[in-house]
């Protein structure tokens, strides 16, 4: 098995690096990463429900979507991840024990005394640092997991906090836990990145080991990948499936309340009501807004060469796309 020390903190590119691994290469593998800021979604989750878009919009944190399933992430500089990678045996699948257990041993040599509990999480003193999830593709396993160091628990909190919206979803939703940072529990805490070189310093040590370096066929084929797939709203909310959303709020001028319903990302079909008043029939606003995508810079794109005052009598463009997205 290799080990590749990754020091690219892209999130695009580490997640498009983990898929190019997996998929594109035969090796079996140890991945150590960090990413910069970023909101990292399960394969079959519904961004909408588990983010708090503007919050992460304002800091200009990207949301990405991984291969594999489970739950909302918050990734920073903060987090060590570790990604194996390997041909699937009998048994390996839903095996968390077994690719966690190098986490644990690792751990217990800086005097951290960390354990598994439930089906896929690490904790110390029954709080959570480390979720971990798994993907299976082409025979081969993919488990990866998101390991607490010293992250920033109040971006954490915000950007994994949806906004007051009722939405009803098929997606998998996140289980929110008690968390903490391997830092807070260590005797004498150490920067993350000497952290994270004593890490690659543990797994290099274990029999059968070597390291692997990137070469620029491998750097290529992930960049690649990390523009045309990881990049994309296709693959990040456009694979969010359908959902219904409804949303109320009191302005000076009245109440307006939305329903829409999305499939894949785009608004199929929207409903409007409230005690406002207009000069034009609300239902040619509802129209414009059907066929387009369920994110902001669409729907301003949507409304702009429409007064929606003429609509909703009072209402600003900011308003509207507050509202609904």
């Amino acid at each position: 098995m290799y080990l590749i020390i990754n020091t690219n903190t892209s999130p695009q590119f580490n997640l498009a690096l983990e898929e190019y691994v997996l998929t594109g290469m035969e090796i079996e593998t140890i991945i150590l990463w960090r990413n910069s800021k970023a909101v990292i979604i399960g394969n079959n989750q519904n961004a909408a429900s588990e983010i708090d878009m503007d919050y992460v919009s304002e800091h200009n944190i990207p949301v990405i979507r991984r291969q594999s399933g489970g739950g909302a992430v918050f990734h920073d500089l903060g987090n060590v991840n570790f990604t194996i990678i390997q041909t699937v045996k009998r048994g390996d699948f839903s095996n968390y024990t077994l690719f966690t257990s190098p986490i644990i041993q690792f751990l217990a040599t800086l005097g951290v005394r960390a354990s598994l509990k439930g089906r896929n999480d690490l904790v110390i003193d029954d709080m959570k640092f480390c979720g971990n999830a798994q993907a299976m593709k082409k025979g081969r396993i993919m488990h990866h997991g998101c390991i607490l160091y010293s992250a920033d628990f109040s971006d954490l909190g915000n950007a994994l906090k949806p906004r007051d919206i009722k939405i009803e979803s098929h997606g998998v939703k996140s289980v929110r836990s008690r968390v903490t940072n391997i830092a807070h529990h260590m005797e004498n805490p150490i920067p993350v990145e000497e952290f994270f070189a004593l890490m690659a310093d543990f797994f290099m040590a274990l029999d059968g080991i070597e390291p692997y370096e990137l070469n620029d066929l491998d750097i290529e084929a992930t960049e690649r990948l990390a523009r045309e797939k990881y990049s994309s709203w296709e693959w990040n909310f456009g694979k969010s499936g359908a959902y219904n959303m409804e949303r109320s709020a009191r302005y000076s001028y009245g109440i307006v309340d939305v329903r829409l319903s999305v499939e894949f990302g785009v608004m199929r079909d929207l409903h409007i009501y409230g005690d406002f008043f207009g000069i034009l029939d609300k239902s040619e606003l509802e129209g414009l807004m059907r066929n387009i995508r369920h994110e902001r810079g669409s729907i301003r794109e949507a409304l702009r060469q429409t007064d929606i005052d003429m609509y909703i009598s009072g209402m600003t463009v900011d308003e509207w796309v507050e509202l609904i997205a």
